[in-house]
C-alpha cells in the first residue's frame, strides 16, 4: 500500500491529495502526470528543479485522490482550486500525455498560468500507435474486469511500452507502475482511450496552443512508441517551442529527467 506521500485539501466535495516542494520564493510550477499514472511519475524531476517550488497532484481517478474518473476540463478545475488554496499563480504549467490537456485546460479557464509545458503529447491521435486491444478496456464490464484482475506482468508490460526501446524498467518504476494501476478508476479508461480521441480530433492541442497565446514548450521523445516526434511541426506552426530528446520515449521525465528538469527550469524563468 502507497504511503501518503503530501497533503490533502478539498475542492467541490473532493478529497484531492497534492505535493509542495521547494522554496516558496521559487518560480511556480504544477505537474500535472498522465493517463494511468500519479504525482510520483515527477519523482526523478523533481530534486532537479531546484529553486522552484513545484506543486504535484493527483488527478482525478488516480493516485492517493482516487475517483471519481474525470475529463481533462474537470481535472483542471480541481487543480485550479488547488492553486487558488496554495494562492499561486504565474504558474508554469506542466502537463504529460494525458496531462497535456490538463495543463492546457488549466490556462485557459483558471487565469492562474503564466506559460505551458507538453511533454510527449501529440496534438491528437491521427497518427497514434496504440497497443491492440486497447479498445476492449473502453467496454462497460469488460473494461473494469481486465482493469482490476489484470496480473503484474501484464502492467509492466504496458509500462515497458511506455519508455524507449531498450531502456530498462527497474524494480521500482515496475513497482510505481504497478500501484498506479490498481489506484486507477477504471472509468478513466472510456475517458482516454475513446471520448479523448473524439475530443483531440475536433480540437486539437495544437490549435489550442494557437488560440491561447502563452508562452508554451512542447517536449518530445524521439523514440516515443505512441507518437514519436512527428507532431514537432505542428506545434512549430503553432508558435511553440519544440525540443525533440532523441534517445527518449513517451515518458521522457522518468528516462531522461535531468535534460526534462534543465529544459523546465530555463523556460520557467524566462522574462
Amino acid at each position: 500500500m502507497r504511503r501518503v506521500a503530501g497533503s490533502f485539501t478539498s475542492v467541490g466535495g473532493r478529497s484531492v491529495h497534492y505535493r509542495v516542494d521547494g522554496p516558496p520564493s521559487g518560480s511556480p510550477l504544477v505537474l500535472l502526470h498522465g493517463f494511468g499514472g500519479s504525482l510520483h511519475w515527477f519523482d526523478r524531476v523533481v530534486p532537479l528543479l531546484t529553486g522552484c517550488q513545484v506543486v504535484r497532484v493527483d488527478l482525478l481517478g488516480h493516485g492517493m485522490t482516487r475517483g471519481p474518473a474525470a475529463d481533462a476540463d474537470e481535472q483542471a478545475r480541481v487543480v485550479a482550486g488547488v492553486l487558488a488554496r496554495l494562492g499561486l499563480s504565474g504558474v508554469t504549467a506542466v502537463g504529460h500525455s494525458f496531462g497535456a490537456d490538463v495543463a492546457l485546460s488549466l490556462a485557459e479557464t483558471s487565469g492562474r498560468v503564466a506559460r505551458v509545458v507538453v511533454v510527449a503529447q501529440a496534438p491528437d491521435y491521427s497518427d497514434a500507435t496504440f497497443p491492440r486491444g486497447d479498445f476492449l478496456m473502453t467496454l462497460p464490464v469488460v473494461g473494469s474486469l481486465l482493469h482490476r484482475f489484470a496480473p503484474a506482468f501484464a502492467v509492466r508490460a504496458v509500462a515497458a511500452h511506455a519508455v524507449a526501446p531498450g531502456f530498462r524498467v527497474g524494480a521500482a518504476l515496475a513497482r510505481q507502475a504497478l500501484d498506479d494501476h490498481r489506484a486507477l478508476d477504471a472509468g478513466m479508461f472510456p475517458i482516454v482511450l475513446s471520448h479523448r480521441r473524439q475530443r483531440l480530433a475536433a480540437n486539437p492541442l495544437d490549435t489550442r496552443v494557437r488560440n491561447l497565446g502563452l508562452p508554451t514548450l512542447v517536449v518530445l521523445g524521439e523514440r516515443d512508441r505512441f507518437y514519436g516526434a512527428r507532431s514537432a511541426r505542428r506545434y512549430t506552426a503553432a508558435g511553440a517551442r519544440v525540443e525533440t530528446i532523441a534517445q527518449a520515449g513517451h515518458s521522457p521525465v522518468v528516462e531522461t529527467p535531468s535534460r526534462v528538469a534543465t529544459l523546465i527550469r530555463a523556460f520557467a524563468d524566462e522574462n
